[in-house]
């Protein structure tokens, strides 16, 4: 029999024959054959406007699954709690606690995700007649998680329970004192498990390895209210609502599931997309006094939409655990007088300035010294930059801004006085940092770390940095080079100058909230003309593109001044350009104008010369 005859395999062909833009991606349509024959089929069972098909089949999702898709329903997509492992002993420990009263501490962590679950938390047992302690570790002087002599304060002051929220899972010492002290613990928290699990009276975490629930994508707030559905659920049984305390409604407090769970970066998917999807709704009812003096101070004067709260709400309540008080959040988001809300905000609000200026400080000494370990030759897999004067509250941003610059894992480093440094690290898709980084603890170069393959957080004396510099090198070189050779952009479909309007926005929204794993659609403006470039802001370019037909389009490219993006757009004015980006609408003075919101370019391919 001979052998089977291997068929010339044909590459995808570069959507509009862009193989290498402005920024050095090749173009791709989202949608293969079967992708677009799924967009076919969306089409013609539910009448969708073919662009959104496309947007939503090159989510992924299944010819049945669209209705939930476009409108995800808490109702439909929460399972019982009780798949949790561990949960239903929760629910009754904290049950138990409500019956008899009990003093109840929070212990939560310092960012939105944190702040948003303690709230949460602590709302719902105040309507249940408790008055529970808050803590919020300090970011510097107590680092993450629950530590034992904060432990021992909340012993002091009677709490019974301990409840960790968005921490706690590899918290062994710490919780171990806990219940020395006699204190009951209830874990519930997201995180990554060590080896060890912590011996708690309940550890609810859908990421440890016996728990089947599928629930492992929720936040730290999503995993709290599916918590307290479970608790008000037992409390029912036991007969403990009645005519004087009614049983609270917890879809009143979807503002903060949505908050935190974009501010966590947590894939919009399943029962994530309901959170946020009806937590939108709620935030925009502004009938919460913490989110509307966020948002006033934020000056969000238009409906909020997911990457609001990501790049606005999300970091200001960020600021308080980065440099300020770290309970500035929950106590935001826990208070009831307008005026004592609006003094909050704002002081909030001055603290993120503050961050700002001491990120962009720390940032340009960060990408001088990226720019100089890189040399001309642009070699390097992992960016490490260090420094003394750094504020460790940034070093996340710095290393985000990095990664986002250079296109490869990058690490800030802030060294302190004492000779250890505390740092952050951010990696590509295709590359997992987490493990890097607990292999070099292992090893002896890190004094501690560890994250997910996305982020991580690592301490190291400062003697150790080359070392740490070799090994993070070593360790990751060939993930990568590999991670760096797909460098894609995915198109969801072309359109022109003249259907650039806020009906395909608002069409295209549908599809939303995005966010990770539910990405923006890119959308691409084949040859037009770019016909205006001028700076604006920080750094911004604020464009107009010209279709042959006429037809004009504003833009706006953010932090490009500098960049190889900026770079061409600044050189191409009165040029034809392809353009790929996302559609935003700009509100002003209560009227709305669609902008595309440029993310990339490319010049068009001449083709062959004319015989003349």
């Amino acid at each position: 029999m001979s052998p089977p005859i291997a068929l010339p395999t044909e590459s995808v062909p570069a959507f509009l024959g862009v193989t290498r833009s402005a920024t050095g991606r090749r173009w791709r349509d989202r949608l293969d054959a079967r992708g677009a024959a799924r967009a076919l089929a969306i089409v013609q069972r539910y009448q969708l406007p073919e662009m959104l098909a496309r947007v939503v089949a090159g989510r992924d999702v299944e010819l049945d699954a669209v209705p939930d898709f476009l409108d995800p329903t808490i109702r439909k997509l929460l399972p019982d709690p009780h798949t949790v492992t561990e949960m239903e002993a929760a629910a009754k420990r904290l049950a138990d606690a409500v019956m008899r009263g009990e003093q109840i501490a929070i212990f939560g962590d310092y960012d939105v995700d944190g702040a948003t679950s303690a709230a949460l938390l602590a709302w719902h047992l105040r309507h249940c007649g408790l008055d529970p302690l808050i803590h919020i570790p300090d970011r510097i002087f107590e680092g993450y998680g629950p530590n034992v002599d904060a432990v021992r304060g909340l012993a002091e002051k009677g709490a019974k329970l301990l409840v960790t929220v968005d921490c706690g899972t590899t918290s062994l010492e710490p919780l171990a004192e806990a219940r020395r002290l006699g204190m009951a613990v209830v874990v519930i928290d997201h995180h990554q498990c060590g080896d060890e699990l912590p011996i708690v009276d309940a550890l609810v975490n859908p990421n440890r390895p016996d728990d089947l629930s599928g629930l492992g994508h929720l936040a730290a707030v999503g995993l709290v209210f599916v918590t307290l559905v479970a608790v008000n659920r037992e409390l029912r049984q036991r007969g403990f609502w009645n005519a004087e305390r009614p049983e609270p409604n917890l879809l009143d407090m979807l503002h903060h599931v949505a908050l935190g769970t974009v501010a966590d970066v947590a894939p919009l998917i399943g029962l994530n997309r309901a959170f946020v999807a009806k937590g939108l709704i709620a935030m925009r009812r502004r009938d919460h006094v913490g989110h509307t003096a966020l948002m006033d101070v934020a000056r969000l004067n238009g409906p909020p939409e997911a990457w609001h709260l990501g790049f606005m709400l999300g970091p200001r309540i960020n600021a308080g655990g980065r440099i300020g008080r770290a309970d500035l959040g929950v106590r935001l988001l826990l208070e009831h007088d307008v005026s004592e809300a609006a003094k909050i905000a704002a002081e909030l609000d001055r603290l993120n300035t503050e961050r700002r200026e001491i990120e962009q400080m720390a940032e340009a000494q960060a990408e001088a010294e990226a720019l100089a370990s890189l040399g001309l030759e642009d070699k390097g897999a992992v960016i490490v930059t260090a420094s003394e004067g750094w504020h460790p509250g940034v070093v996340g941003l710095v290393a985000s801004r990095l990664k986002e610059k250079f296109g490869r894992p990058a690490f800030a480093i802030a060294l302190e006085p004492g000779g250890l440094g505390t740092g952050s690290g951010r990696s590509i898709p295709g590359v997992d940092l987490g493990k890097a980084v607990r292999q070099a603890v292992s090893e002896g170069i890190l004094v501690k770390g560890g994250g997910h393959a996305m982020a991580a957080g690592v301490t190291l004396r400062k003697d150790k940095l080359a070392a740490f510099r070799g090994y993070i090198e070593a360790a990751l070189a060939t993930e990568v080079a590999q991670a760096r050779h797909v460098n894609e952009l995915f198109i969801d479909g072309a359109v022109s100058a003249r259907g650039v309007t806020t009906q395909l926005a608002a069409t295209l929204n549908r599809a939303g909230p995005f966010g990770s794993a539910n990405p923006e659609p890119v959308i691409a403006l084949p040859s037009h003309e770019l016909v205006y470039a001028e700076e604006v802001g920080q750094a911004h370019l604020r464009l107009r593109f010209k279709s042959g037909d006429g037809a004009m389009v504003n833009g706006i490219a953010f932090r490009v001044l500098g960049q190889k993006l900026g770079q061409a757009l600044t050189e191409n004015r009165g040029q034809q350009l392809h353009v790929a980006g996302c559609l935003a609408v700009d509100r002003w003075q209560g009227a709305e104008r669609v902008q595309f919101r440029v993310i990339d370019v490319a010049v068009p391919d001449p083709g062959p010369n004319m015989i003349r």
